[in-house]
């Protein structure tokens, strides 16, 4: 059926010191769309160059990754909602693939599959942890993917439906398995994948990946939980 309506989209980027990266981040945002940048905390004039630049912001005083993007969910009011890293890593400009592909119904999750362009783009630290936690969300939920990236998209009011509640590193690997409980059709498409700018505040170092992996190893812990709707 054809549709009728525009799409509505916002896009959630959580906002920790990334002054540098802002200006390219955003002006590659699809026309049309919202961009919700969630200040979680900065020092850097972050939120001021944020909102000059046409973004909506919002403050998020509780540290943390998860924090940040559910504050930015629950500020959303589209139809879609996509979250994206906010370091010039990804192209937000790739996002209306995703969408499209939750729109057509063809999905209702779709991941990033991070593809490095050159060589230091994706540290070893960072893979390591990401290839081991793909393995274990395999044996968890019985999904293959390659990846757990932070570029994806899905229906507003069917995220909210799965009641996410990590508020650190594991709410991206939350959002995969309680979605996969609630019978979500899950895709990945590959996406580039460029040296961010500055320094991560989460995989910058083997002491931070592991602790990410231990916050997400927590997630995996979880019981199984049915909610949300997918389509």
């Amino acid at each position: 059926m054809r549709r009728v309506k525009p799409l509505t989209v916002d896009v959630v980027l959580p906002c920790l010191d990334e002054a540098e990266a802002l200006p390219w981040v955003l002006a590659r945002i699809p026309a049309g769309w919202r961009a919700i940048v969630v200040d979680n905390g900065s020092t850097d004039g972050s939120p001021a160059l944020a909102a000059g630049l046409g973004a909506t912001v919002v403050h998020e005083p509780r540290r943390g990754f998860g924090a940040a993007c559910h504050a930015g969910l629950r500020a959303s009011t589209a139809e879609f909602v996509c979250f994206c890293d906010c370091d010039a890593s990804l192209d937000p400009g790739l996002l209306p693939g995703l969408v499209d592909s939750v729109a057509d119904g063809s999905a209702d999750l779709v991941l990033g599959r991070r593809r490095p362009t050159e060589r230091g783009a994706w540290p070893a630290h960072a893979r390591a942890g990401n290839l081991a936690l793909s393995w274990l969300l395999r044996r968890r939920t019985g999904l293959r993917l390659g990846d757990l990236g932070p570029l994806r998209a899905a229906r507003r009011t069917a995220l909210l439906g799965l009641d996410l509640s990590d508020r650190r590193s594991g709410y991206p690997l939350q959002m995969v398995v309680r979605a996969a409980d609630a019978g979500w059709r899950v895709r990945e498409v590959d996406v580039p994948y460029l040296p961010r700018a500055g320094r991560s505040k989460v995989t910058g170092t083997w002491k931070g990946t592991w602790q990410a992996v231990h916050d997400m190893r927590r997630v995996l812990d979880e019981p199984a939980a049915v909610g949300g709707e997918g389509r």
